[in-house]
């Protein structure tokens, strides 16, 4: 049977929440540390997709990374090498002079996970003539093994108007 609030006559077990002072101690420098890490990560890897940078945009990527990108397959991309081999047609496009530069990055970091959103000018100098306001979404999803950072969740997307 249910307990019904109305047995509890006070709450004297709980009058001195003193004990919880202890989550003062949780040190804030961790967490922008982290924090800066994932940032330096991430336009790290920005600035090696922008210089068609192969072995840069696969860094700080899990084995078991799964991506799902703007061209298909759209069920996504799954482990490293899937992810490798879907970079070249990319920067293939992007040799005809289109811009990769990250407008705001916004991250939130626990201990030994993480997500961060950016969005992207990602687009050739006519394109964004012709829609100065179309970015690309990312979205990272990140997991820290043995004290390193490494992204686990890629995801790339343009808006549908």
């Amino acid at each position: 049977m249910p307990q019904d609030f109305d047995d509890f006559d006070d709450f004297d077990d709980f009058d001195d929440f003193d004990d919880f002072d202890d989550f003062d101690d949780l040190d804030a420098s961790d967490a922008s540390d982290d924090e800066a890490q994932i940032r330096a990560l991430i336009t790290g890897w920005a600035a090696a997709v922008h210089r068609g940078d192969l072995a840069g945009v696969i860094a700080d990527h899990a084995q078991d990374l799964v991506m799902f990108d703007v061209p298909p397959p759209h069920h996504g991309i799954r482990g490293l090498a899937a992810y490798r081999a879907a970079w070249p047609p990319f920067f293939a496009w992007q040799a005809q002079g289109a811009c990769f530069d990250i407008e705001s990055l916004d991250i939130t970091a626990g201990s030994d996970v993480a997500y961060a959103h950016a969005l992207v000018r990602c687009a050739t100098p006519e394109e964004l003539a012709e829609h100065p306001g179309f970015r690309l979404r990312l979205t990272f999803g990140l997991r820290k093994e043995r004290g390193r950072w490494l992204v686990a969740h890629e995801h790339h997307s343009f808006p549908h108007d």
